[in-house]
């Protein structure tokens, strides 16, 4: 199925919970915020929640510094 991953077209499975997408695109879950479709989603529903066909995310990995 096409989605849009930060502005970037992308062909995936279908069937894919946000957790198994986040696993798909070896992305590492540490420090991860995920907004679906402007919507932020907490951590703990990623495995809840289903990844559609044309959804939109933004997948934001926050990066420690000093």
């Amino acid at each position: 199925m096409k989605i849009v991953v930060n502005g970037e077209p992308k062909e995936v499975p279908l069937g894919l919970s946000l957790q198994r997408l986040i696993e798909h695109l070896e992305i590492p879950t540490e420090r991860v915020a995920v907004e679906l479709n402007l919507d932020v989603v907490p951590k703990a529903k990623w495995p809840e929640v289903d990844v559609k066909e044309e959804d939109k995310l933004e997948i934001i990995h926050f990066v420690g510094g000093g």
